[in-house]
């Protein structure tokens, strides 16, 4: 039953004794441990490969699951992996998956990494976090995840093993004996040994750990960030801080009788914190419906339905899938659905009044991040919902909002803007980064860290992000919040997306565009748009300059919308007509670790170069010759 209705609940907890004062586990193994010897059968993890309500489901009992990660554990020990030593995973959701997390977490450090990521990217995070280990999936059909990590490892000679894990066995009768008929070849050119996970886990005893678990606090996982800021940045995590995110769940929202529905990725925080983490607190079950959660084929048209079927108290969601989840009816008893949580993104208001209107159910916003371990604040469940705020910092963190002058910190005043700063039990001061060179500068007076998000806190103690500190347009000099833009263009009824960026502009250095997206059905016009945004958008240099639609905004995998796209579409957009007539066009434009997006420039033999140059040289843009 929750326990988090105001401020006052949250401060009653802080005053019962010092976070570290509290008798909670050192290591992730002996939170796992505690947790089977209070609800040993008790269902800890379900999982169903197909969308269908009615399709083969497969569940882990408390038992069961503390057995499979201390025989994972045993194995990744037994492959030469110590404290100080990586398991990288490259895997979908399924049970495997939070196995391999804990288990990788006890034996040394766990790295989970987004199958969504092109190869290259894939293999510079297993050479960042020098990963001795990869466990993948085995080659399934409809899936390139098993291709992707044979290109990955080739590239990454760190990697000595590669586990394998088979998807097929999930599927009953004669869709699993048609798998190995359709199953893609895959040609490994790397050197690692290649094992069935779940015969090499199978091998080791599941009773014990075959190695010593001290009861210290350690690094245990390195998450890779830059979902939406460009190449990814590996972020260090330590037990405790783990564990604050499981001990915040269990203490406010979740008990053994509840099962959370969580159709988001376990190789991002969100999921694999506040979630798996809160469940390990609580006895509370995980449910993950299909391998890709809300992308599975099929997975939000019977959303409603896999709601009924598992009996879910609570949702785990983002903006982006809320959205779509209100473009169908609720078609099934959702009754046992208590409340919503959303993260990620900022949840409009109108969106919200939908959801409530159609289910009954609330929506509680939060906020967190990668570099905090995650959680820092949420809007209480039994309480005063701010809609558009992340609600309030939860116990033992503390929020600041401060800004730079002179060199020197200040606190802004009540609902003044500046840059939201953190410290609790997830903070790993003054190494964040596994980088050192990424920890420069990230810490306000050595503590707090800098989140480079833009928010206010109200007088209620509400805490409001208004925007990321690297986001902002920067108009000639002139700063402007994307947020104002993107709130504007929410309004209008017929968009249920927007993102607004700085267009590269010859004379401001930038100018705002913004893209959007309509409703299934809508035909409202960009002419239309435009005006919609100059009525409500009260600062004239805040108006847009171009407005284009979209018949979707690129997301990350958790549903954050990716703005480098929309930059590289914007970049290319500008320059081409910069170069109109020179017989050069934009070819591409990528990522350039120290230059960020970059325009690739095309010519013909026709081509003056001394034009493209000086057409280019009015702008920031860096660029290439293809």
């Amino acid at each position: 039953m929750s326990r988090f209705a105001s401020i006052a609940d949250r401060d009653r907890i802080e005053a019962e004794m010092p976070y570290a004062d509290r008798d909670l586990p050192k290591t992730i193994y002996a939170f796992l441990s505690r947790t089977r010897d209070l609800y040993p059968q008790r269902q800890a993890l379900g999982f169903q490969l197909l969308s269908d309500p009615k399709s083969r489901s497969c569940e882990l009992t408390w038992t069961e699951f503390h057995e499979r990660v201390t025989e994972a554990a045993n194995l990744f020990r037994s492959l030469g992996v110590g404290p100080g030593d990586t398991v990288a995973y490259l895997l979908p959701n399924c049970l495997e998956t939070p196995t391999v997390l804990l288990a990788g977490a006890t034996a040394g450090i766990v790295n989970p990494i987004n199958p969504l990521l092109d190869p290259e990217q894939i293999a510079s995070i297993l050479r960042e976090s020098n990963a001795r280990v990869l466990v993948t999936l085995k080659s399934m059909p409809k899936s390139d995840v098993a291709q992707k990590a044979a290109a990955a490892v080739e590239m990454a000679p760190c990697v000595q093993t590669v586990l394998e894990v088979d998807l097929a066995r999930y599927l009953g009768g004669f869709k699993r004996l048609l798998v190995p008929l359709l199953r893609p070849r895959v040609k490994a050119r790397h050197k690692a040994k290649l094992l069935d996970f779940e015969a090499a886990a199978s091998a080791q005893p599941h009773d014990r750990l075959t190695f010593d678990d001290p009861p210290e606090d350690r690094v245990a996982a390195y998450f890779h960030t830059g979902g939406t800021t460009g190449m990814p940045k590996l972020a260090q995590h330590k037990y405790s801080g783990m564990i604050y995110n499981g001990f915040l769940g269990g203490e406010l929202l979740f008990d053994e009788t509840d099962v959370l529905m969580c159709p988001l990725p376990l190789f991002h925080v969100f999921a694999a914190y506040p979630v798996l983490m809160s469940c390990l607190q609580s006895g509370a079950q995980l449910v993950m419906p299909t391998p890709a959660g809300y992308r599975g084929d099929g997975v939000i048209d019977n959303f409603w339905k896999l709601i009924e079927r598992w009996h879910a108290s609570f949702l785990i969601t983002v903006p982006t899938a809320i959205t779509a989840l209100m473009q169908r009816k609720v078609d099934a008893d959702v009754s046992s659905l208590r409340t919503a949580i959303s993260g990620s993104a900022a949840l409009p208001v109108e969106l919200y009044n939908r959801f409530k209107a159609a289910t009954g159910v609330e929506i509680a916003e939060g906020y967190g991040l990668t570099e905090v371990t995650c959680l820092v604040s949420c809007n209480p469940v039994d309480g005063l919902k701010k809609v558009g705020s992340v609600g309030i910092p939860l116990p033992y963190t503390t929020v600041r909002i401060l800004r730079r002058v002179n060199g020197e910190y200040q606190d802004c005043a009540t609902d003044e803007i500046g840059e939201i700063c953190v410290a609790n039990p997830g903070v790993f001061e003054g190494s964040t980064y596994t980088e050192v060179d990424k920890n420069h500068d990230l810490f306000a007076e050595g503590r707090f860290l800098r989140t480079g998000d833009l928010g206010r806190l109200d007088p209620d103690g509400y805490l409001w992000i208004t925007g990321r500190a690297k986001d902002l347009i920067i108009r000639g000099g002139h700063n402007i919040d994307p947020a104002e833009i993107e709130q504007a263009l929410l309004s209008h009824p017929d968009v249920v997306g927007a993102a607004a960026i700085g267009q590269p502009d010859a004379f401001a250095g930038e100018l705002p565009c913004v893209y959007v997206q309509l409703r299934e059905g809508a035909e409202v016009t960009v002419d239309a748009l435009a005006a919609h945004a100059r009525d409500h958008i009260h600062e004239r240099a805040a108006i847009p300059k171009h407005v284009e639609i979209l018949p979707e905004l690129p997301v990350t995998a958790v549903g954050k919308v990716f703005k480098p796209e929309l930059r590289r579409l914007a970049i290319a957009r500008v320059l081409d007509a910069a170069l109109a007539d020179s017989g050069a066009h934009v070819s591409e434009v990528f990522e350039d670790r120290k230059r960020g997006l970059t325009a690739r420039i095309a010519r013909t033999p026709d081509t003056d170069e001394d034009t493209v140059r000086a057409r280019l040289g009015s702008y920031t843009v860096p660029w290439d010759w293809a």
